[in-house]
């Protein structure tokens, strides 16, 4: 890795709390990551094509707010110029015209993000950092289809965001130096613990976890032990503040399925090949507490756990 005069002159950008910030996507990260930086003073624009997903995704992070207020975790006016701090586009072009720093928080899809980070390459300002909040692909490959790979950098923020402590920061081949002491700077601004890991499949969090989490599946597929027994062994034996199928229904079957995939992919070994319980209950539309079936099933609409169940 390098200097670079563009990303060096964005550390004083950033120091002051005066950077512009663009969040791509409006999801439950996305929503999560601009609640962060908008709660830190900085100014965000929340870019998502869908009107409807925005306005949803305005309303979540009020209500997360308004859960900081309650615990005295802020004020109300602290509150209130957060929600200040952030506006909404559905266009890429608009929304990230004049940004410092821009986070993409889309879907966990290879090819979506190529396409996205297109699209940034060419609406962006000159000296922007390009960031990707992706949990498992390529910073390396995202990073190719740009003409900065050096300002681009994998910003992996956890879920729920305002509560997670941990980002974890990589460095695509090309990244330059300069980029990552300045996203880890900011990283430590936003209250987070930045950790800085290299390209390789799955990072570190899930080139261990997610593994950990298809050997539990192996367990409950081959009938060694039930849905309960599994987790309960974890959080009592282990403590694991959630039993692995557990989390695997809040993380989303889709996703846990996904990035096996490219653990399996990217390595060619198969200790990482995703277990075939996962395979079908992904393919049946079982994906965890967001369709309220998986390991366990869940009060509809909500992440509430009714009952473990053995697929």
């Amino acid at each position: 890795m390098e200097n670079t005069p563009a990303a060096t002159s964005l550390e004083n950008i950033f120091s002051s709390g005066k950077a512009r910030i663009s969040v791509i996507g409006a999801g439950t990260m996305g929503n999560g990551i601009a609640h962060v930086f908008a709660q830190h003073g900085f100014s965000v624009s929340l870019v998502d094509v869908n009107a409807a997903q925005l306005e949803k995704a305005v309303a979540v992070i009020g209500k997360n707010l308004d859960r900081q207020v309650s615990k005295a975790v802020i004020t109300e006016e602290q509150k209130s110029i957060a929600l200040k701090n952030i506006s909404t586009s559905t266009s890429f072009a608009e929304g990230v015209q004049t940004a410092d720093l821009i986070v993409e928080a889309a879907t966990e899809n290879e090819s979506l993000k190529l396409s996205i980070f297109k699209q940034l390459d060419e609406a962006a300002p000159a000296g922007c950092i390009l960031a990707t909040n992706t949990s498992s692909i390529s910073i390396t490959k995202i990073a190719a289809a740009t003409n900065r790979p050096g300002s681009v950098i994998g910003m992996h923020f956890m879920n729920p965001v305002p509560v997670m402590k941990l980002v974890e920061i990589i460095n695509g081949y090309a990244t330059t130096k300069t980029v990552t002491e300045t996203i880890v700077a900011l990283s430590h601004q936003l209250g987070k613990t930045p950790c800085v890991v290299n390209d390789y499949p799955g990072f570190i969090a899930n080139r261990i976890l997610m593994p950990m989490i298809n050997e539990a599946i192996y367990s409950l597929y081959e009938g060694v032990a039930g849905v309960e027994e599994i987790d309960t062994v974890m959080k009592l034996g282990m403590a694991h503040p959630m039993g692995p199928l557990q989390l695997a229904d809040f993380i989303g079957l889709d996703v846990c399925l996904s990035i096996m995939r490219v653990l399996h992919d990217g390595f060619g070994n198969p200790k990482y090949s995703p277990c075939p319980l996962l395979v079908n209950m992904v393919m049946a539309g079982k994906l965890g507490a967001k369709t309220g079936e998986g390991f366990y099933t869940y009060t509809p609409g909500s992440k509430e756990l009714i009952v473990a169940k053995r697929p």
